[in-house]
């Protein structure tokens, strides 16, 4: 790779990195965003492309962040090219938000010994899009608001299948949740004593993220989860991020209740994102794969619903 392509990958890392870490000192949590939006009346879902297709990871984040600081409502997203294509025009002036392609290639190198070997190597490109909001001329499908969902009874039902197909063991009694790596269990406090039933979905959904972390399952090594406060903080990171993006799939929109460990964590997590400036990308990728494998515990025709 070149030295300016490296550059150039790297000032992406920080230009991201850095719009996160002013989000945190400003005691907002990106990637729970979304849920305190006040024109956010229904279901809450990931960024979409023009197609429909859900954004994943980092995209999910840096989308649902300018989504909300601009004030757009639909959650539908393209480049400049596919409006063009849809026969629309994205309107003079506007300008569009970052989102990020990364990918690898192979390369065939010679080695000392003179035989050939195939090298991956990654690379990140970044991008524009623009919402369906800063478009005009699109076909009328673009501007539909889904209507909101009114019965969150069922919402919350579907949920506790959610977790049921997962085969996961959930412990209830006690004042605090967290996932237990010893005995493969997650320990949850009484669902009455949780605000309501979203909050108590958004925390389990914090708490199975820690469960895919088994060798068994995703495989994200926890072993120095309690000795060490930048593993602590990065496994945090992923739980948060993940518990967002399952509690979008699944529609429920929860009032974050405030923990007695957010301050520290918050503190811990500039340190880490500071000092690491692909830390925010590791983590919403770890995020993603936790996720995916949740959904792949679903029966088919449930996992493609929520994913759609």
């Amino acid at each position: 790779m070149s030295r300016k392509k490296e550059q150039s990958r790297t000032d992406v890392y920080a230009r991201i990195t850095d719009r996160i870490v002013a989000d945190l000192e400003n005691g907002v949590r990106p990637w729970v965003q979304p849920w305190s939006a006040g024109n956010a009346t229904g279901r809450i879902t990931r960024p979409l492309r023009h197609n429909g297709e859900p954004y994943t990871g980092m995209n999910v984040l840096l989308l649902w962040s300018e989504g909300l600081a601009r004030g757009f409502t639909s959650p539908i997203w393209m480049t400049f090219r596919q409006s063009i294509e849809l026969g629309a025009h994205v309107r003079k002036g506007e300008s569009g938000s970052t989102v990020i392609y990364a990918s690898r290639f192979t390369k065939t190198e010679t080695d000392e010994h003179g035989s050939e070997i195939e090298r991956d190597i990654p690379f990140l490109k970044a991008y524009s899009v623009f919402n369906v909001e800063q478009i005009n001329g699109l076909p009328e499908h673009f501007y539909n608001r889904p209507a909101p969902i009114l019965d969150p009874v069922e919402r919350i039902e579907h949920a506790d299948r959610f977790f049921a197909n997962t085969g996961s063991v959930i412990r209830h009694g006690g004042s605090r949740a967290f996932y237990s790596p010893s005995s493969d269990h997650i320990q949850m406090p009484k669902f009455e004593s949780f605000r309501d039933a979203a909050s108590y979905v958004a925390v389990l959904s914090h708490e199975h993220i820690h469960w895919t972390a088994d060798s068994r399952r995703v495989g994200r090594d926890l072993s120095r989860y309690a000795k060490d406060r930048s593993e602590t903080a990065r496994e945090e990171l992923v739980a948060e991020i993940g518990a967002a993006l399952v509690c979008a799939d699944l529609g429920i929109v929860p009032e974050l209740e405030p923990r007695s460990d957010h301050a520290a964590y918050v503190a811990s997590w500039l340190t880490v994102l500071c000092n690491d400036r692909r830390a925010i990308f590791s983590a919403a990728a770890h995020a993603q794969r936790a996720v995916a494998y949740l959904h792949s515990l679903q029966p088919r025709a449930e996992s493609e619903r929520e994913a759609a």
